[in-house]
């Protein structure tokens, strides 16, 4: 399926993602990082981009930002294109560092802005390059540790952040930490990693709630927010594309509640997958076909190869 347009103007909320090719890694060291840091520094001043929040992981790295009069595109060639280039002649490498495409989500400011801002800096600690947030105050590579008063970038906008806090920056950081604090106990949030109805409802039993009540959403896999939000960012776009919810984004929710379930009840994706008759994975076929057909709207071929039966089965397990 063809990849939509990117949605930006300058002023736009941008929650963005990029990779290494193949989950390689893009950075090998402390040089590779600090290269990284001020390469963004550099195009923000010139592009006019403001950086809140941003991380940095072995194979990937956030950035929550505020695109500028260049525009988002100019901005992320200036960093990604400049760095690869020096990645590879520092490490003797060719070929490509980063996926082809950066993912960027176009966020609604409200309520979503300091939820972003603790998710991102928040990954070291999830990914346990750091074990605890008193540490994560001493890492150099997360914006977390500026917010604190540890560490100061002249493009990380530090001031806006603590603003929405508090008034006074010892008030504010005291109540930034505790929301983070909080935060941690909500996990990886899914939700704020990617757009449509079902990442900004907070699920499909919220999309199937809403149904019910005639509530009618738009929605855009580029966009996190309401679907008045939505709305006034598509414009002109017809609305059955705005209320279209990608099956992507359905199969890999389906996926995930795959695993989660499998995970809680001690049993193994592939043995379902392959077949197993035992009880346990019988009765977790049970339970998950009519969610994944009847809540979910997934074609029962889908559901097949998911639970590892066939599609004369779904149908069975949907019936009773």
């Amino acid at each position: 399926m063809p990849r939509g347009a990117r949605l930006d103007a300058p002023g736009s909320l941008h929650h963005v993602m990029v990779r290494g090719v193949e989950r390689t890694a893009i950075v090998f060291d402390d040089e590779d990082r600090l290269d990284f840091l001020n390469r963004i520094g550099k195009a923000a001043e010139k592009t006019g981009t403001v950086i809140y929040a941003w991380a940095q992981m072995n194979n990937h790295a956030h950035l929550l930002l505020r695109s500028g009069s260049a525009g988002l595109p100019t901005f992320m060639r200036k960093v990604l294109t400049g760095y690869s280039v020096s990645f590879n002649k520092r490490h003797h490498r060719t070929g490509h560092l980063f996926q082809n495409r950066y993912k960027s989500i176009l966020c609604e400011e409200e309520p979503y802005f300091i939820k972003l801002v603790s998710y991102i800096h928040l990954n070291p600690l999830r990914a346990g390059l750091v074990t605890s947030l008193e540490e994560l105050e001493r890492y150099p590579w997360s914006g977390h540790a500026a917010i604190m008063g540890m560490g100061e970038h002249a493009w990380q906008d530090t001031e806006y952040v603590l603003q929405q806090f508090g008034r006074t920056i010892g008030s504010a950081r005291k109540a930034y930490v505790e929301f983070v604090r909080d935060q941690i106990q909500l996990g990886r949030q899914p939700e704020l990693t990617g757009g449509g109805l079902v990442r900004s409802a907070g699920g499909w039993s919220e999309v199937l709630s809403m149904r019910q009540r005639g509530e009618r959403q738009f929605s855009d896999e580029r966009i996190l927010g309401s679907g008045e939000f939505a709305e006034e960012v598509l414009g002109e776009v017809g609305d059955a594309q705005k209320e279209m919810m990608p099956m992507q984004l359905r199969r890999a929710d389906a996926h995930g509640m795959l695993e989660r379930e499998c995970a809680e009840k001690g049993l193994s994706v592939e043995a379902l997958q392959a077949g197993s008759r035992n009880r346990e994975y019988s009765s977790l076929r049970r339970e998950l076909a009519g969610k994944f057909v009847i809540e979910m709207g997934l074609s029962h071929a889908d559901v097949a190869r998911m639970l590892g039966i066939s599609r004369a089965g779904v149908s069975m397990l949907v019936r009773r």
